[in-house]
């Protein structure tokens, strides 16, 4: 039987209006963006499979209304209703509604894929939790992300379609430092960054160290023009505000993300 199309009437063909807001038009194709459109389909699909085919993963959905009602994910389609579809709100208090995800995740720790990890380095660097390897696969992203309450990111759509995946971002950005701002500006992390204060290797937060306990493992000068030392617990690299601290806090001054002191400035 050939499929249901727009404007077909066969046996079994029904149809709903969508609308996507904000960030969800960019999984649509460019006919469909930021405006009402019908959509065929047979039997009586749930919600979010219906999303899912329309090219959106649901980890990027926190609110469904169906004709005005609040649904979940679950609830099926059986034609004729007008469905509109709205994105994670982080720093909107939407709790009266059914929202879609168990709860926000406040205390935010990132996992990110394997073709992150310039991005995981800045992210390290402005604080925050974000784990990574490159070789994770996509089974072991989605454990990890489900045991230790983290948030995937990724530029691959289908890891976030994956039935386990409860909180996920699909980047848009290709470029790391565009990224970063990216993921800054989404999860509204500005006011929490603490630059400086977790180890760029281990993601292990740093922790201050006493000068005369470490200086035979200092170079000559660092001894000389350096008071303030950290050291990773994880892997025991010093950190100190030398030159590469200067060229990593001017980066951040430019991209107008450097709040407040970290843990050696």
């Amino acid at each position: 039987m050939p499929r249901c199309q727009e404007g077909m009437a066969r046996p079994g063909c029904q149809q709903a209006v969508f609308r996507f807001y904000e960030e969800l038009n960019d999984f649509l194709s460019p006919d469909r963006r930021k405006h009402a459109f019908v959509h065929p389909f047979t039997g009586t699909p749930s919600v979010k499979d219906v999303i899912e085919a329309l090219g959106v993963p649901h980890t990027e959905v926190d609110l469904i209304l169906v004709d005005g009602r609040s649904v979940g994910f679950d609830h099926r389609l059986r034609g004729g209703e007008r469905v509109a579809v709205y994105p994670v709100f982080e720093a909107l208090d939407i709790s009266p509604l059914n929202r879609l995800r168990p709860v926000p995740l406040r205390r935010t720790r990132f996992i990110l894929d394997v073709h992150l990890g310039k991005l995981a380095r800045y992210l390290r660097l402005m604080g925050f939790d974000a784990l990574y390897r490159n070789d994770y696969d996509d089974s072991t992203i989605i454990g990890l992300a489900r045991t230790e309450h983290r948030i995937i990111l990724t530029r691959d759509r289908g890891l976030l379609k994956h039935g386990s995946v409860t909180h996920g971002y699909w980047l848009r950005n290709t470029e790391p430092r565009s990224q970063l701002l990216e993921i800054v500006r989404a999860f509204d992390l500005r006011r929490s960054a603490r630059p400086f204060s977790r180890c760029l290797q281990c993601n292990v937060l740093l922790e201050s160290v006493d000068k005369g306990t470490i200086l035979a493992d200092l170079p000559p000068r660092v001894r000389q023009a350096c008071e303030s030392f950290a050291r990773c617990p994880g892997c025991q690299k010093l950190y100190w505000p030398g030159t590469h601290y200067q060229q990593m806090k001017a980066l951040l001054v430019r991209l107008n993300l450097f709040p407040g002191p970290g843990q050696y400035t």
